[in-house]
């Protein structure tokens, strides 16, 4: 029964766009659990929590993304090796500097930003407003945890002039 009112010919590009991005999740979240299990020296209590409310964060994203996918009638990627071949994002090393860590949470970001437009791009073509209203959201909250992390890594500066 085609509940949805929607071709599911037309969701073939969908389905794959967010597998690929339930794979990507995947292997983020892993290195997220990695970060916050070895992070160490000053930024520790900071960096400590913040991994663990990012991967909270990812692992509500990513129940909700297989449950689009099987709202949709198709099935989720659901095991690591799949996850691990199908990721755009590799698997972090677990002993890194705390800027390394979140070079590599940013670098990770960009990725899953990038595989959310894909997504979004995808949706629009099926008219699957669903998946777009769903990962609209995720891709705002994605957007400024990335420019967190960037000006966490950046060097202070002179205050920029405001225009007139």
């Amino acid at each position: 029964m085609n509940y949805l009112g929607l071709r599911r010919e037309r969701l073939i590009s969908v389905v794959e766009q967010l597998n690929l991005l339930l794979a990507s999740y995947n292997v983020y979240y892993q290195n997220l659990k990695s970060f916050h299990w070895h992070i160490q020296g000053e930024n520790f209590f900071d960096l400590h929590d913040k991994f663990e409310i990012l991967y909270d964060d990812a692992k509500v994203k990513i129940d909700e993304i297989a449950g689009r996918i099987l709202t949709l009638r198709q099935k989720p990627l659901s095991n690591m090796s799949q996850y691990l071949n199908f990721s755009n994002i590799e698997e972090s090393q677990a002993f890194m500097t705390d800027k390394e860590m979140i070079a590599e949470t940013l670098k990770n970001l960009k990725i899953l930003i990038a595989l959310m437009r894909n997504t979004i791009m995808a949706a629009n073509e099926a008219g699957d407003e669903g998946t777009i209203d769903m990962i609209g959201s995720y891709l705002a909250e994605l957007e400024k945890a990335s420019w967190m992390f960037d000006a966490w890594l950046s060097k202070k500066s002179e205050p920029e002039l405001m225009l007139k």
